[in-house]
């Protein structure tokens, strides 16, 4: 009998090269000595012998004849009763004499839609991760998995796996012209199956994870899984509700920055705590030191641990190290019914060189630039997104929608933001290209960054974005309909900069120095800052933070214990590291835990306790956190006692007799008879006092606290004669 298909087509689909094996594959209607006929064909390289079954069971089985020695066979049907995708089935004799049945993946229709006009002409299809991926469908009855991915100049895509023992001949795509887009309805497979595309080019074939894959191998391993994102019952309603309503700016923010792995390890042998896990000893901690936040490393799949989540792969999938995606819902879940906030740093600066991930995806330069001078970092080894094609740009986009919609995050933190902005980020002339006006700006990345913030904020109200930005390019925390990036918040970098290098140094030596402590007021509120003390100051040789404080044992807790206490009295949301708090000795590992056994030293609990009771203050006084970014929040009392390394001003509220004096001495000597100006009289309580025993400290004080007098000082009529604790901060509130 005749088959009705050429060689020529039958041998590009052997070798992997057809672009839409449904030409050939599954039903076809045919005519045979002038009667309509259906014939049936399938591509099964491994199987001895074939049927068709009608699901009907209005007929015997009906073999399949192989009309091709790669294994390819066909069944000639009466027309009618085979058409729809659910009305045979195949069953199939494997190698080993086993037989199987199963439904014809090549039966079903495309279920991209118009996926191909958003994503190819606009780049607006901001929920482009419910069609491409690997998504649990029911077609026709049939619950299978249905796989997309975009590799517009791949010759041939597959879907391999241990469902089909990483053979790529029996899964080809389908691909859609013209946007490059190759799609498969695998029927009857499960959430928990193991996937890579073999995406097959001029130079070669290369498996590579999915790029939206919604789970992925614990590394080394790297293949992707599929996984039903729509089975979790959360339990948050409450706090989502409220988060939409919430003014973040006018609200107090403690950020509690958290790496997974490292922040306490299992005693059982095992190498991480999982999500559930974590869940409850976290959010235990978080909530008894008082911190509104937890701020997450990168959770993205990432297949180098020392990256610390900074060079991910898998950006739709939480890393499996901890769990399942299920368990990182549970993770935040837990933490929104608890009142504590889930930020989760996010990477859309630049991805890994690794051969499974999005590097010459589809043998060419898809997601990033095919010239070095833009697609490269040469500081980090990485590769740099193409912000100027509307795909690569949704894919960015919709990813972050993706963390906010599926693991109700609430604020994304973006790391490298400067390597984004300027063509020139650490180069040197000729190693890069100016944009079409001869500037330095990265105007495609601009583009984007002002996307993806107007999209965060107009579809998730409550939710932050936040800049890691360590330049002066103006406006990156103001709204985009005023110019600016859109960012809501911005990472203070000079700030942390200029503090931790004085604090870095001697006392005595602080005087001549005393600028780096007033400079960062004079443009404090040119943006939403908040104040870090991140992660990447105690590593690369840096030492822990206990460790850069000057003097002897006693003198390093006492100027721990004043930074914190100034960082907490300064305008701008806070964020401290994790290990920070219980004053570890040592730099930040990232393949092992805190220090926990130092809490059994009197030193490192009162720093512990200090934090927490500063988080307390925070949250309880208003003029602490109210007008953290406007000018009529922050009076200077005196700025200009260098010779003595003081520093006291007031803290406002929005009401107007609701304010606070904070008083900093950054020298070892106590200040007895310290006159202060002080804007109305009557008594004022010494409501903090970070040189209390209670912390380690000397306990020099004002408890319970001072009496204004009608002495005039600094400008005002009023003053306070206190006296203040050597590396200490005093904090009093009128009563």
């Amino acid at each position: 009998m005749r088959t009705h298909v050429g060689l020529e087509k039958i041998g590009q689909l052997v070798e992997g090269r057809h672009e839409n094996p449904f030409e050939l594959l599954g039903p076809h209607e045919i005519s045979q000595r002038g009667r309509r006929m259906l014939a049936i064909r399938a591509y099964l390289p491994h199987s001895k012998q074939a049927w068709v079954l009608d699901n009907a069971q209005q007929g015997p089985p009906r073999p399949m004849r192989k009309i091709h020695p790669a294994g390819v066979y066909e069944a000639i049907c009466p027309l009618g009763s085979k058409q729809s995708a659910a009305a045979y089935r195949l069953r199939v004799v494997e190698p080993d004499g086993r037989q199987t049945i199963m439904h014809d993946p090549y039966a079903f229709p495309s279920l991209l839609g118009d996926l191909d006009r958003y994503l190819l002409n606009e780049g607006t299809h901001w929920r482009s991760y419910e069609k491409l991926g690997a998504h649990v469908r029911t077609i026709d009855g049939v619950r299978g998995v249905n796989f997309a991915v975009w590799a517009p100049n791949a010759q041939g895509v597959s879907v391999i796996g241990d469902f089909n023992q990483w053979d790529a001949r029996r899964h080809p795509m389908r691909k859609h012209i013209p946007s490059g887009f190759w799609e498969l309805f695998i029927p009857d497979l499960k959430p928990g199956a193991i996937y890579k595309y073999r995406v097959r080019s001029a130079s070669g074939a290369v498996d590579k994870a999915d790029p939206y894959g919604f789970a992925a191998e614990v590394p080394p391993r790297t293949a992707s899984i599929v996984a039903d994102l729509d089975t979790y019952t959360w339990g948050d309603q409450a706090w989502m509700t409220a988060r939409a309503e919430r003014n973040h700016l006018e609200s107090p923010l403690s950020f509690y920055e958290v790496h997974l792995g490292s922040w306490r390890r299992p005693d059982d042998g095992r190498t991480w705590l999982n999500y559930r896990e974590l869940a409850h000893a976290l959010v235990d901690y978080v909530k008894e030191l008082g911190y509104t936040h937890i701020e997450l490393l990168p959770v993205a799949e990432h297949p180098f641990s020392g990256s610390w989540g900074y060079q991910p792969v898998g950006l739709f999938a939480p890393t499996a190290r901890y769990g399942s995606p299920d368990d990182f819902m549970y993770f935040v879940d837990h933490c929104h019914q608890n009142g504590i906030g889930v930020v989760v740093d996010w990477v859309p600066a630049h991805f890994p060189r690794d051969d499974h991930g999005l590097r010459c995806f589809d043998g060419t330069a898809l997601y990033e630039h095919a010239d070095p001078r833009q697609g490269e970092h040469r500081d980090w080894g990485t590769l740099i997104y193409n912000y100027g094609r509307h795909e690569v740009r949704n894919y960015l986009v919709s990813n972050a929608l993706f963390w906010l919609d599926k693991y109700h995050i609430d604020g994304l933190r973006v790391d490298a933001v400067a390597s984004m902005l300027y063509l020139d980020y650490s180069r040197n002339d000729g190693e890069w290209i100016p944009n079409e006006f001869g500037g330095r700006e990265n105007l495609a990345a601009v583009d984007f960054i002002k996307q993806f913030n107007e999209q965060v904020h107009l579809q998730y109200p409550g939710v932050m974005t936040i800049a890691e930005e360590s330049t002066a390019w103006p406006g990156v925390s103001r709204p985009t309909y005023l110019g600016g990036l859109g960012f809501s918040m911005k990472w203070n970098m000079g700030w942390m900069n200029d503090t931790r290098a004085y604090m870095r140094l001697d006392p005595i030596h602080r005087k001549y120095h005393h600028d780096e402590l007033t400079f960062s007021l004079i443009y404090a509120f040119h943006e939403n800052f908040i104040l870090p003390l991140s992660h990447d100051e105690v590593v690369h040789g840096k030492g822990s933070m206990l460790d850069q404080m000057p003097g002897d044992l006693w003198q390093r807790f006492a100027n721990l214990r004043l930074l914190y206490s100034y960082m907490w009295t300064h305008p701008g949301k806070k964020l401290l590291f994790m290990g920070n708090e219980i004053g570890q000795w040592l730099e930040w590992n990232y393949d092992g835990s805190l220090q926990w056994d130092l809490l059994q030293w009197e030193s490192h609990r009162g720093l512990q306790k200090l934090v927490a009771d500063l988080n307390r203050m925070y949250r309880r006084e208003a003029a602490l956190y109210e007008l953290d970014f406007h000018g009529n929040g922050f009076e200077w009392i005196d700025c200009h006692d260098w010779e003595e390394s003081t520093l006291s001003y007031i803290r406002k509220a929005r009401r107007a007799d609701d304010f606070l004096v904070v008083c900093c001495n950054f020298t070892p000597v106590p200040r007895p008879d310290f006159r202060i100006g002080v804007p109305r009289g009557g008594w004022y309580q010494e409501i903090f006092n970070s040189d209390s025993t209670y912390y380690g400290g000397s306990n020099v004080g004002n408890g319970p606290g001072a009496m204004a007098e009608t002495l005039s000082s600094h400008g005002r009529p009023y003053s306070l004669k206190i006296t203040l604790p050597p590396l200490a901060v005093c904090v009093f509130k009128p009563q």
